[in-house]
């Protein structure tokens, strides 16, 4: 076994026995390399990555590859949702020389850790190849590797440049409109989401665009994000079994996913289908909702009340064979209901998609209740019927590996899933489970000087935290006070601002840095500012001290995260998507944040009738005490409701919908 034999981290413990001399990231092969003044080879992966398995059974098994390797490298694996750092520099390394980027990611260094050459994913045979031609090149042309490495370094660092802006700015509709305009010329109207394969779910433009929808009445918004929710909802990017949404389709239909299924991804989702479901009420959305998390619960919930980070793609070897089935083996399970299951999921003898005899399960068939004459309720029962058989018998196959690890940041995105599934449905299990996973978050990752671990593995916490580990924690106790009004949360989020500002911010730009100044120096420095399939950890956090700012009644939140939009604002119209939680901040400003307080006897009522409403611009307060700026002068035993904006509130009432005609008008 090699050095990774004594990780924590799934996917380094999978390269543990390759005959490669694999090095973890650390000072014994960073001080290898420039004593033995050899190139170092940074591999990085994550356990759920079936073109990182590939090249492992290609090449890392294999012993002639490995003596080159060993011969000519130091090789060091890293695993990127541990190490998200080491990732962002050695991504846009590659990004700058190939055009291109994604896992395996593979790059070449000096021996102090400026990067040279890279790529993605190599066959076995341009490995090899590759492997002797940059060990021939550092052996006559060290100078010129030199030379190379400088510019490379600096256009990593040139990536985050950041145009400053120091006018404050009044933003109205128009900015609002660049940003949509554009944007729609994008969509498929056909089988939503963007005009493009693969097809990956990006919650945070849905967000944006349902806000959007809503807030400023724009019909095309609204066609393109229920089209969108309901696709993805009948799809094979869904495990129409078990619940819960696989990493991205490799189609434009939804179909056939990457089979990998993500803690983030998940999160996310669960938190845009509840808001979803209370902007437009289908019975479907909370489906969704009920059975992601019911999965959830089952399979990737840690004893202590972590949540595990994800499934791996394949099992014995093979992507997708969990989740896959041939006609003949369903008829057998479903008998005489089998006719009407296959004509709902579109199953057939030849397959549903490019593998022979194969099919993934996608609701193809709207029309299948008037078909067989039956009546919508009819059809569903035995569709559900059905589910649970064949469930039954997928349970007896060997099952994708589980990425065990529980991460901050993930953890974070799902606690914010189960917070806005119980502001939408109210049910209490979602209420026990999110105080369960906020308390682990707060015994085992909050350090005694008020920072974060990243990463938590076999009762022990490690590596600090990163800036989407703040934002994050920060944004899901935020939204946990407003569902308990237990005020202990709000405060915890205001400390680890507090930190955040200490620790990561620059003040040059006014933005974070992704990583703390405490930590290990790399090669550059970054930030994160552009949303992707997670948002950027610096719009969270602009979020955040916004809401912050209100709740506390602090002027420095206040000056910071409008600098920070101030920055952002002129590149969300050239690209919407990739800067949507940003404009969902922008919308924010443009129409304004409602402040509601809730008092008295029937407060916890009237706080479930409020979440049930789709009211994104609001933050919520009360309770029959309260230490907050605004509940000064509020708190009553007498059922009372508040409804402010811009530090002044409208006359209080005592019904729900009383307050809502204020809003609304």
């Amino acid at each position: 076994m090699n050095r990774l034999s004594a990780s924590t981290s799934p996917y380094l413990l999978q390269h543990a026995n390759n005959p490669v001399n694999w090095y973890p990231w650390g000072p014994e092969a960073l001080e290898k390399a420039k004593a033995e003044n050899k190139l170092i080879l940074i591999s990085i992966g994550y356990s759920a990555c079936h073109w990182c398995h590939v090249m492992e059974h290609e090449s890392f098994e294999d012993v002639k590859v490995a003596e080159l390797m060993n011969e000519f490298f130091v090789c060091i694996k890293v695993d990127r949702e541990e190490r998200p750092d080491i990732d962002q520099i050695y991504m846009a390394a590659v990004q700058l020389m190939t055009g291109r980027g994604g896992w395996p990611l593979n790059c070449f260094c000096l021996p102090d850790q400026r990067p040279i050459y890279g790529g993605t994913y190599f066959p076995k045979t341009d490995w090899k190849k590759l492997l002797l031609n940059l060990a021939q090149f550092w052996d006559t042309k060290p100078q010129e590797a030199e030379e190379y490495a400088i510019r490379l370094t600096q256009g990593i660092k040139d990536g985050d440049k950041i145009k400053l802006i120091s006018e404050e700015k009044t933003y109205t509709i128009t900015h609002l409109t660049e940003i949509l305009k554009p944007w729609k010329m994008l969509f498929d109207f056909s089988d939503g989401g963007h005009n493009r394969a693969p097809k990956f779910p990006m919650p945070n433009n849905w967000e944006f665009l349902m806000q959007a929808a809503h807030l400023l009445k724009d019909d095309a918004a609204q066609v393109i994000v229920s089209l969108t929710l309901d696709k993805m909802a009948a799809g094979g990017i869904y495990d129409q079994l078990r619940g819960g949404f696989a990493r991205y389709s490799v189609d434009s239909k939804w179909h056939i996913p990457h089979f990998e299924k993500m803690l983030y991804d998940n999160g996310q989702l669960i938190s845009l289908y509840s808001d979803a479901f209370k902007w437009s009420p289908k019975p479907r959305y909370k489906e969704i909702v009920y059975e992601t998390l019911a999965w959830l619960s089952a399979e990737m919930t840690s004893p202590e009340g972590g949540f595990y980070s994800a499934l791996d793609a394949d099992s014995e070897g093979v992507e997708g064979k969990f989740y896959v089935w041939n006609k003949v083996e369903i008829d057998s399970i479903l008998g005489s209901d089998a006719e009407i299951f296959n004509a709902y999921y579109g199953v057939t003898v030849s397959g549903n998609w490019e593998e022979e005899e194969t099919n993934h399960l996608f609701a193809c068939n709207v029309d299948t209740a008037s078909q067989f004459g039956l009546t919508n309720d009819e059809l569903q029962k035995i569709i559900q019927s059905c589910k649970e058989k064949l469930l039954t018998q997928r349970a007896k196959r060997v099952r994708p590996g589980l990425d065990d690890k529980i991460l901050t940041s993930w953890n974070a995105l799902m606690l914010k899933g189960y917070i806005d599934a119980y502001k939408a449905f109210a049910d209490p299990e979602f209420l026990t489970a999110a105080l369960a996973n906020a308390n682990f978050l707060k015994t085992n990752m909050l350090k005694l000087n008020g920072g974060l671990f990243r990463s938590y593995k076999n009762g022990e916490a490690s590596i600090n935290g990163f800036l989407d580990d703040y934002a994050q924690t920060i944004e899901a106790f935020i939204g946990l006070y407003e569902i308990t009004f237990d005020e202990t949360w709000l405060f915890n989020a205001q400390a680890l601002a507090n930190y955040t500002l200490v620790n990561f911010m620059d003040e040059e730009t006014g933005m974070f840095f992704y990583t703390s100044m405490l930590d290990e120096k790399l090669i550059a420095r970054k930030y994160e500012l552009m949303d992707n399939v997670l948002p950027a950890s610096n719009s969270v956090m602009a979020h955040n001290l916004k809401k912050l700012s209100l709740f506390f009644d602090d002027e420095n939140y206040n000056k910071i995260y409008k600098k920070m939009l101030q920055n952002i604002q002129p590149e969300i119209k050239s690209y919407g998507s990739g800067y949507s939680n940003w404009a969902s901040l922008l919308l924010m400003e443009v129409i304004g944040t409602y402040e509601i307080v809730v008092t008295g006897q029937n407060l916890e009522q009237n706080r479930i009738d409020l979440e049930q409403q789709y009211i994104p611009n609001k933050i919520i307060m009360g309770g029959l005490t309260g230490t907050l700026p605004l509940q000064k002068n509020k708190l009553s035993t007498q059922t009372t409701i508040f409804v402010c904006q811009n530090k002044t509130c409208l006359l209080p009432v005592s019904k729900v919908n009383e307050a809502i005609n204020q809003i609304n008008n």
